[in-house]
């Protein structure tokens, strides 16, 4: 029997009973303003009354379990009804990360200071707990860094993190009581970003998520996806960065877009080409992700946060509860998602 199937379920669906919560849930958390303002914003991409687009949002969301976002960011207004099944959505996501991965080992990831322990020999760089350590350690620690990012360790899509400069600091007991109050526990030297990368965007060390699946034996890789900063210090979807998807050997070959929905053949800063880029040590990156993705074999499905440093990869966190990523239909003309590749893997 595989680990897998000894640490979650064995799964032959997503469950019509968690299915059922999960629009329920929805409904209840439904902000009905914003999701008028979205329509609107799609009705000028589709040439659409917003009306139309609204009563087709809502019957996405149900019969093809896609959230309003999805239905942007995947173009679901131009898609055929067998093109939008083929698509994996975050509701699914969501139903698999609560199957799979089994709840009392989704902590040794969601906590991003307890993993850092779990992961310690992956991780290149160095850090610090700031409920662990006295106002002469943070100092001594920031000094010696320059700078140093601060991250609340339960936060999600970069929420909570922000890069500090020892150079303006000039209180540590005063700082170290602003971190404990903005739960800011978790201090992270800055990561050394290859020079292929940095060429992108220097603002900020430019990621890759590769989403994979441990079926107890074989480490399957889903997606992977090359995150790009646009100008500020994280490179997030919700921070204003952008993403495009990578071929099975780490080339770019789509424009990437942003949460705006705004569209980059070449990065806007710096003016690199992002199609055709080539990510650099891709093949140890898919043997790094080999090994990460077995240390807690309790969690197989995961999304992993890696950055290249110059000597090589390194896992910045493991996400239990992983966003999706596909290639945009109006920007890529792969008007087919990945829920096959998905359902090939895991075989539900």
């Amino acid at each position: 029997m595989s680990e897998q199937r000894l640490a979650g379920e064995p799964q032959k669906g997503l469950g019509l009973g968690r299915r059922v919560r999960y629009l329920v849930d929805r409904v209840r958390a439904l902000d009905a303003g914003r999701l008028w303002n979205l329509a609107g914003a799609i009705s000028k991409d589709a040439r659409r009354p917003r009306l139309v687009i609204l009563v087709d949002m809502l019957y996405s969301s149900v019969v093809y379990e896609i959230a309003f976002q999805d239905y942007q960011d995947w173009d679901f207004f131009d898609l055929t009804r067998a093109e939008r099944r083929t698509f994996m959505s975050h509701p699914k996501s969501n139903h698999l990360a609560l199957k799979l991965n089994h709840p009392d080992f989704r902590g040794k990831l969601a906590d991003k200071s307890r993993f850092n322990e779990e992961f310690a020999e992956f991780l290149g760089r160095e850090w610090l707990d700031v409920r662990n350590a006295d106002a002469q350690q943070i100092e001594e620690f920031v000094t010696r860094h320059g700078a140093v990012m601060a991250k609340v360790p339960d936060s999600l899509g970069g929420i909570g993190i922000a890069k500090r400069e020892a150079s303006e600091i000039t209180d540590y007991a005063a700082f170290r009581e602003e971190l404990l109050a903005g739960r800011q526990f978790l201090l992270e030297q800055l990561i050394p970003q290859h020079e292929e990368m940095s060429r992108l965007c220097n603002t900020s060390v430019n990621t890759l998520r590769v989403i994979s699946y441990l079926d107890g034996d074989k480490v399957h890789i889903l997606a992977s996806v090359l995150k790009i900063g646009n100008g500020g210090a994280i490179d997030n979807f919700s921070h204003g960065g952008m993403y495009t998807m990578l071929d099975d050997h780490g080339v770019a070959h789509y424009a990437a877009f942003d949460g705006e929905n705004r569209t980059f053949t070449v990065h806007p800063v710096t003016g690199t080409s992002i199609v055709g880029f080539q990510v650099p040590l891709f093949d140890e990156v898919l043997s790094f992700v080999d090994k990460i993705a077995r240390v807690v074999p309790q969690v197989p499905y995961v999304g992993w946060d890696i950055a290249i440093s110059p000597n090589g990869p390194v896992v910045i966190e493991g996400n239990y509860n992983t966003g999706v990523f596909q290639a945009k239909p109006s920007v890529s003309g792969v008007r087919t998602g990945l829920l096959p590749r998905y359902r090939e893997a895991i075989g539900f």
